[in-house]
């Protein structure tokens, strides 16, 4: 019996881009598989895309107002079909195998729920190296991941029990809610990787998220914060304050030049908040 994977692609706009990521998908080598596109109230028209490729494993939802990327992939979530997610940023694509290596990494780690790939980078055109802080690795991963996102939405392959267990994405936050759910995962759960490329990032375009907004740290410590809540080991618990107080520094520190007052007595307050929650 063949496992079924149910992959969501939450796009705005982006209709070129986003032939270009269905397409990734429809020439995998595995081919048991739904597609299901959020549109987040574009305003290009992406019924033509689906009609174009007259494929009947395509769906096409609608968000009746622009709710976002997280609304956007837990709508999918909600109204997916099968045990198995995969998630595609529309401005990104796989390689030919990438499905089928993880089908087969989970069926021989079944202990495993979450399961990532290298990636490759090509930022306006040209491929671009990842410095050695972007290394990727699987395992507990929960410390190395707080300083910076380790973990791409575009590799991940997962079993849906997870979002039972911790939640879907945080739909208050605009940006690094990729972060927070594999923060909240990472803080129990092993994770498995794969060695080989299986996706290609592509970067440098003016509607990226992360060129929309500054301070990305703010919203990383956000979600830090949040997991003060939760029931972590002394050791974990030790690096989350840790890496909290580093950034809050940074981020005062940044507050302070660009003159913004208010900025920096929010980040101040938010010492008084953690140490309420220690």
């Amino acid at each position: 019996m063949q496992e079924y994977v149910s992959v969501i692609i939450p796009v705005y706009n982006r209709k070129a881009l986003l032939k270009r990521a269905v397409t990734s998908v429809l020439n995998q080598s595995y081919k048991y598989f739904e597609i299901i596109i959020v549109d987040d109230s574009s305003k290009e028209n992406l019924d033509d895309v689906i009609k174009d490729f007259n494929d009947e494993r395509l769906k096409l939802l609608m968000n009746k107002k622009n709710m976002g990327v997280s609304y956007s992939r837990n709508f999918g979530i909600k109204e997916s079909s099968y045990d198995l997610i995969a998630f595609l940023d529309s401005d990104d694509k796989w390689l030919k195998n990438k499905l089928k290596m993880q089908i087969d990494f989970l069926n021989n780690n079944m202990e495993i729920n979450v399961v990532h790939t290298e990636e490759i980078w090509i930022r306006n055109g040209l491929r671009v190296n990842q410095k050695k802080k972007h290394k990727k690795t699987g395992g507990d991963i929960f410390i190395p991941s707080l300083d910076l996102c380790l973990m791409s939405p575009s590799s991940i392959m997962m079993k849906k029990c997870i979002f039972e267990k911790y939640g879907y994405f945080d739909e208050s936050l605009p940006v690094c809610e990729d972060y927070d759910m594999w923060l909240r995962i990472t803080s129990n759960e092993e994770v498995g990787f794969i060695d080989e490329p299986m996706i290609i990032k592509y970067g440098g375009h003016k509607d990226q998220l992360s060129r929309k907004y500054e301070a990305m740290d703010k919203y990383r410590v956000i979600s830090m914060m949040k997991l003060l809540k939760s029931k972590l080991n002394q050791n974990k618990k030790n690096a989350l304050l840790t890496v909290i107080n580093k950034k809050l520094h940074i981020l005062i520190n940044g507050a302070v030049k660009r003159n913004k007052n208010d900025d920096v007595v929010l980040y101040k307050s938010w010492f008084a908040d953690i140490n309420s929650l220690i």
